[in-house]
């Protein structure tokens, strides 16, 4: 059997580990693996322009330690994306057919696509037209409803509380405010299990709308108590006044968010007089190789996709389930962002330390 398996949109620790595990398991089954370059753009191969390389175990070794992606991938082009908040445009129907033209001349008997929500839900169109599609879900936002965790999560966690270790020893010499702002989009993983592993006094995060007095009075009391440094973390979808921070430019047919950080550095800075610095750490977040529990989710997430293709599984999207790979309709996975739960006991236990959501909600000393 021949299958392919591609990655699309934005790169995240763990899709190598993904192709690895895919790679194995389709070898130790007797099949061979083509691997598309650029994402759905690899689709768009011609006899004279071939954009795709045989995956075997031999040129795949251990590449799960490695960030990235060997295959490449992009989130512009000829594919469009649907937004987090929003809707889609229909994929060119030209393109659809030099795609399914593509996977019938090399032979295909399925496609593994490696993506989040707006990757998956191409491929949901890729199928409608007849093509055997396998999803593997993928954000390092820990949006996605489908699954209890996604590959690259925990190495951006990882990342941000890393950097907030080292913004803390610069702040604590100087006796300033630090403000970083970390990715997440719509949902506050990111920020709140990075905060709270990386020791920060103040969490913001798109689910709990805060106040900046409440974040004032957070920072007046720490100063009073004598804290030296203070350390405010805040998702870059997170809302002032109801409002997100946007820069000047679009991703995949929505704004990128960002600024916010910026924002709220000048603002606490003029309000409390405290001498404030800010930090985005971006891309930081995306690039860099997996921490052990990506490269063992990546890799189970690969040998999931092919034993859905072996059970004739389409249309199905790979799933962790209390620790158990299971499977579930595409169209089901993408439904539901999965956000944090503002009253959460994970929140709760946060207040309890003494960390502010910027909210009126009372916090512990």
């Amino acid at each position: 059997m021949n299958i392919g398996i591609l990655n699309a949109g934005g790169d995240c620790p763990g899709l190598n580990a993904v192709i690895e595990g895919a790679v194995g398991a389709a070898s130790a089954r007797g099949w061979k693996v083509i691997g598309f370059y650029d994402g759905f753009e690899g689709l768009l191969s011609t006899p004279d322009n071939e954009r795709w390389r045989e995956l075997t175990p031999e040129n795949c070794h251990n590449i799960r330690s490695m960030g990235g992606t060997i295959l490449g991938t992009v989130n512009k082009g000829n594919f469009t994306v649907k937004s987090g908040v929003g809707g889609r445009m229909q994929i060119a129907d030209e393109v659809l057919a030099a795609s399914k033209a593509t996977v019938e001349r090399l032979g295909l008997k399925a496609l593994i696509v490696v993506g989040g929500d707006g990757s998956q839900t191409i491929g949901n169109e890729l199928r409608a037209i007849g093509l055997p599609i396998v999803g593997v879900p993928k954000t390092i936002d820990n949006d996605l409803g489908a699954t209890d965790y996604t590959f690259g999560f925990w190495t951006a966690v990882s990342v941000v509380s890393d950097n907030l270790d080292r913004l803390r020893t610069t702040a604590d010499s100087h006796k300033r405010m630090m403000v970083v702002e970390v990715m997440g989009r719509h949902a506050g993983w990111i920020a709140l299990y990075g905060g709270i592993a990386g020791g920060a006094d103040v969490i913001l995060i798109p689910e709990i709308e805060f106040k900046l007095e409440e974040i004032v009075k957070k920072v007046e009391l720490l100063k009073a108590l004598g804290q030296r440094e203070i350390i405010i973390v805040v998702s870059e979808g997170a809302k002032i006044g109801g409002k997100l921070l946007t820069l000047d430019e679009e991703t995949k047919g929505e704004v990128r968010l960002g600024g916010i950080a910026s924002f709220l550095s000048t603002k606490l800075e003029t309000i409390t007089g405290i001498e404030t610095r800010y930090c985005v750490l971006g891309h930081i977040q995306r690039g860099g190789s997996p921490i052990p529990f990506d490269r063992v989710l990546g890799v189970r997430c690969g040998a999931k996709a092919i034993e859905l293709i072996e059970q004739g599984k389409f249309g199905e999207t790979v799933a962790l389930h209390r620790n158990d790979m299971v499977s579930m309709p595409i169209e089901e996975a993408v439904r539901t962002l999965h956000l944090v739960d503002g009253e959460s006991q994970l929140v709760e236990q946060a207040k309890e330390i003494g960390i502010s959501f910027g909210d009126s909600t009372t916090y512990r000393i």
